[in-house]
C-alpha cells in the first residue's frame, strides 16, 4: 500500500482489520476460520482469471478427495458471487456475476497496471476479473467476515495475487484519499441512506482523472423519479432509494463527476440470480410476484439494474 500512495490508510489498516474480524462480534467466525485450516495444499498448475468461472487446477483429485474438498467448501454456504471452479469443484453461486462483468468490461478504461478499489465486493469475484485484466493492485472492502473467508479460500488455491478483501465498509477508507485509478461500487448505492454522500465518498477515493464504475438498481422515469420503498423491496430490508437513470446522471453531475455514461441497462432474470446447491436460501424467484414477474412480491417494479461510468475532476 505504501508503494501505491496509500500510506495514510496503511498506517491504520491492521487495527481496522482486527476490529472487522472480532470473533466476539461474529459468532461463526471461528468455524469459518477452521475451514481455512482444513483446506488441502494442492499446487496450482493452471489458473484462469479471465474465464466465466474463476478457475484453478492442479493434480487430479480422486473421488474421495473431491468429495472432501466439496464438503469443506460448502461449510461456507451461502456462496453468492461467482462462479468458481476449484480443482474440479464447480461452485455454482447465486449470482452469475460473470454476466455483469461481461456487460461492462469493454466499456470502462483499461485496468492494466491500475490500482483499484472495489466497494461492497462480496467474496471478490469481480476483483479476480480485474486481476485478469492486469490490475497492479485490487483492494476490496466488504463488512461481512464470511465473504472475507470465502475470498481467502480462493486465494489459498490461486496463490499470492495482489488482491485483498478487507472486512471493512467504505467508511473505513480515509476521507479524500484520492489514491485509486478506478473505483467500483456495484450493488451498494440503494443500500445507503444517503446516496449522494456515497457518491461523494467514491469520488474522493479517486485520483484526478480516475474512473468511477457504478452499478445499481434503477427504475424507469425522468431525473426527478426515485422510488422510496415503504418497507422491503424484493424482500430486502435495507433498500432506501431506487432512482431512475436520469436521476443517477444528475446526482453524478452534482457530485462534480465528468464524462458520465450509461454503460448498460438490464432487467435481472431468474437465470442470473437463483437458488443453487451453493446458495440454498430464497432468491429472485421468491422475491417476485408469482403471477406477474414484472413486479416484486411487494408490488414494486421488478429489479432492473444499470451501470454508469464517470471521471473524477
Amino acid at each position: 500500500m505504501q508503494d501505491c500512495e496509500l500510506d495514510s490508510w496503511a498506517d491504520i489498516i491492521l487495527e481496522q482489520i482486527s476490529h472487522g474480524l472480532d470473533a466476539e462480534k461474529h459468532g461463526d467466525l471461528k468455524c469459518w476460520q477452521d475451514v481455512l485450516d482444513q483446506l488441502p495444499d494442492i499446487a496450482a498448475k493452471n489458473i484462469n482469471f479471465n474465464a466465466s468461472a474463476i478457475s484453478v487446477t492442479g493434480d487430479v483429485l480422486n473421488d474421495n478427495e473431491k468429495e472432501e474438498l466439496k464438503l469443506t467448501l460448502q461449510k461456507l454456504i451461502p456462496w453468492r458471487k461467482g462462479p468458481y471452479d476449484i480443482h474440479g469443484i464447480h461452485i455454482d453461486t447465486e449470482w452469475r456475476s460473470d454476466w455483469k462483468w461481461d456487460r461492462l468490461k469493454d466499456s470502462i478504461l483499461p485496468l492494466k497496471n491500475k490500482v483499484v478499489l472495489d466497494v461492497g465486493c462480496g467474496n471478490g469475484y469481480h476483483g479476480w476479473r480485474m486481476i485478469g485484466e492486469g490490475a497492479e493492485l485490487v483492494i476490496g472492502v466488504d463488512p461481512s467476515p464470511l465473504f472475507v473467508v470465502q475470498h481467502q479460500c480462493v486465494k489459498h488455491f490461486t496463490g499470492d495475487a495482489p488482491f485483498y478483501v478487507l472486512p471493512l465498509g467504505i467508511e473505513a477508507v480515509p476521507e479524500k484519499l484520492q489514491a485509486f485509478d478506478t473505483v467500483f461500487s456495484m450493488g451498494v448505492l440503494y443500500h445507503r441512506r444517503s446516496p449522494i454522500d456515497h457518491i461523494m465518498q467514491l469520488r474522493y477515493c479517486l485520483k484526478p482523472g480516475g474512473e468511477l464504475v457504478l452499478e445499481t438498481l434503477i427504475i424507469d422515469g425522468d431525473e426527478n423519479q426515485v422510488l422510496v420503498p415503504k418497507g422491503r423491496y424484493a424482500k430486502m430490508r435495507n433498500v432506501w432509494f431506487i432512482p431512475s437513470c436520469d436521476a443517477i446522471v444528475l446526482w453524478l453531475k452534482r457530485c462534480g463527476l465528468k464524462n458520465i455514461k450509461i454503460i448498460d441497462v438490464n432487467e435481472t432474470t431468474v437465470e442470473e440470480q437463483r437458488t443453487t446447491e451453493w446458495m440454498k436460501f430464497d432468491s429472485l424467484t421468491t422475491f417476485l410476484n408469482p403471477d406477474n414477474h414484472a413486479l416484486t412480491i411487494e408490488g414494486y417494479p421488478s429489479p432492473k439494474r444499470a451501470v454508469f461510468s464517470a471521471i473524477a475532476p
